[in-house]
């Protein structure tokens, strides 16, 4: 029996790479420097608004970089994913887990982090993901020497001793930036185990100057501590991941997949995640784009027979309305097995995420994104009620109107739409709906929505408690001696109200105060240092109450202790003077009074 040694390098597949950062910090510029294309130039607003992916081969790598590294690296080449964000990052899953092999953080090294940069660190973080950091733009540096296409140590040398200076200064920003985020990082070239510290490449996307850096940096972490996960199984059963769900024209609905395992051919059947229950297909066409070109507009696709991963493709099958972005696509090699594979990728749909029995409702497009979504509110401390994959419906709004928490009393949805009857719906209530296509904007929107309407809850509640006040009743300033009792008073501390009960300082109660008048207006309210006219009904003037009679603000005991227990540290000194007056007076034969 002849020995056959397979030489498990042949097949490693290519290393799938996710392009993340903050908005407008180059991501697409970035590989459209690479690819030499304008991806950039036709985005709206120049935002990436789809995710795209772009093979890069092996020759093209070789071609840019082979002054740093030669030939001498195994890797057919490397897959990007440009993001809306992390949008594709979330997307793209593997058993429940990351899909992506390696990330770069590109940084706007003169804007340094943003709020979605270090969302991104955060993500990374979770899924324990390797990366390296882009640090951007060192071509806006002023006085900065350009020199295309130039390998980081070289442009470096060109440059003055400022403008040197300058770079390292911002490089070093960003080093104790991912710091404070708990990475240990520091200039790529200064680093020497990259399993324990990130790597920062300085780069300009715009002139290519450190992009051979960068790239070189990717093969090299692929080939030192990735090979193992790169191995694929080259005629088994193709896996991949479903990014998009779009209409081509002449093509009807497609799908735009990553494979990152096995095989899959025209004819196969395929067993894709979907809205309730997967869906069983049948693969009409492959297309492919072409290398160098982008996934998510290439118009000249080229149709295939098969192919193995790691790829990105367009599938072409029917009935796949309710096949859903971010679920598992699985070829079915035997279709005895056809009940099994069902099993997996509709395990594969399952949320792990942790509810309460009060919260908020999330929904997003895809299980990552919906996960992202949840790890953050967590981190923010906000509960989560109900969670699930889809645009906003009409049964969402009605069930979050049952959430019993006002400050909860929401949905927040991420990269998705408000259904019509969901729309109506909303408008017949109060209730507040948050979407974006950034997580972080969806929770700064939310916290400070309930920041608003725990100040509007607590004015609310505390506006019904009557307040401290004190007054004394002035000399020569009788008005009327009884039915009501007229007389001018000055507020000694806090503030008076009408309907307010006033007593004196024995704890006897005088009477209600009915009415307030300063300088011949009627008020409700009269604070501190005021001088104005009161009429109290009960007393009469010369037998009940006198000049110079100091008279407090009579509070019931369940006022008494809200303001004690939650309002106490917010009285003002003048305000603190009276209620402590008030609580000496109460508490002289009832020392547990109120409290």
């Amino acid at each position: 029996m002849e020995l056959i040694v397979v030489d498990n390098r042949k097949n490693l597949r290519t290393p799938i790479v996710c392009v993340m950062g903050h908005v407008d910090h180059g991501k697409t510029t970035l590989l459209d420097k690479i690819r030499g294309t304008a991806i950039v130039q036709t985005e709206a607003g120049a935002i990436t608004q789809h995710i795209g992916a772009t093979e890069i081969p092996k020759e093209v790598i070789r071609e840019l970089c082979s002054s740093l590294i030669g030939d001498s690296f195994d890797v057919p080449g490397l897959l990007f994913i440009d993001t809306p964000g992390h949008h594709a990052f979330t997307t793209l899953r593997n058993r429940g887990g990351a899909l992506a092999d390696l990330a770069i953080l590109i940084i706007d090294i003169m804007e340094g982090f943003q709020p979605q940069s270090l969302e991104v660190i955060r993500i990374l973080r979770n899924s324990r993901t390797p990366f390296v950091v882009a640090a951007n733009k060192i071509d806006r540096i002023g006085g900065w020497k350009e020199k295309t296409w130039a390998p980081f140590g070289l442009t470096y040398k060109k440059q003055g001793p400022r403008v040197q200076e300058m770079l390292d200064e911002k490089t070093y920003e960003l080093i104790g930036g991912l710091s404070e985020e708990g990475f240990s990082a520091d200039r790529y070239d200064r680093v020497r185990d990259f399993q324990r510290n990130i790597g920062v490449v300085p780069i300009s996307a715009k002139t290519g100057e450190g992009i051979p850096d960068l790239l070189m940096i990717l093969i090299g972490l692929t080939q030192r501590f990735l090979e193992d996960n790169l191995s694929f199984h080259i005629s088994g059963p193709g896996i991949g991941s479903v990014l998009e769900v779009k209409e081509e024209k002449g093509l009807g609905l497609t799908l735009d997949v990553i494979l990152y395992d096995g095989k899959i051919k025209k004819d196969d059947t395929i067993v894709v995640g979907g809205k309730e229950e997967p869906v069983v297909t049948k693969v009409k066409a492959l297309l492919k784009p072409r290398p160098l070109s982008e996934l998510r507009i290439e118009d000249r696709f080229k149709r295939i027979n098969s192919v193995t991963a790691a790829s990105g493709i367009k599938v072409v099958a029917p009935n796949i309305e309710n096949v859903l972005a971010g679920l598992p696509l699985h070829v079915v090699k035997d279709m005895s097995e056809l009940d099994k594979v069902i099993e997996e990728v509709k395990s594969e749909r399952e949320l792990k995420i942790d509810t309460e029995p009060v919260g908020v409702l999330i929904k997003a497009d895809t299980v990552g994104s919906l996960e992202a979504l949840a790890s953050e509110l967590k981190g923010a401390s906000v509960p989560i009620q109900k969670a699930d994959i889809g645009d906003i419906s009409k049964r969402d709004v009605i069930e979050a109107q049952t959430i019993k928490d006002p400050l909860l009393s929401a949905i927040l949805g991420f990269n998705i739409d408000i259904l019509p009857a969901a729309k109506e719906e909303i408008l017949c209530t109060d209730l507040n709906v948050f979407t974006n296509s950034v997580i972080y904007a969806i929770i700064n929107d939310f916290t400070a929505w309930q920041a608003q309407m725990r100040e509007s809850i607590e004015k609310e509640r505390f506006g019904a408690i009557t307040l401290p006040g004190k007054v004394r009743i002035l000399p020569d300033c009788i008005f009327r001696v009884n039915k009501p009792a007229i007389v001018g008073v000055e507020v000694l501390g806090g503030e008076i109200r009408t309907k307010s009960y006033l007593i004196k300082e024995d704890g006897t109660r005088v009477g209600i105060l009915k009415g307030i008048q300063d300088k011949g207006e009627n008020i409700k309210i009269a604070k501190y240092k005021a001088e104005v006219a009161i009429s109290i009904y009960g007393p009469t003037v010369g037998r009940h109450i006198k000049e110079n009679d100091i008279l407090y603000v009579d509070i019931t005991e369940k006022n008494t202790n809200i303001i004690e227990t939650e309002r106490h540290d917010n009285l003002s000194s003048d305000e603190l003077e009276a209620f402590e007056g008030f609580l000496e007076i109460k508490r002289k034969d009832d020392p547990f009074w109120g409290k």
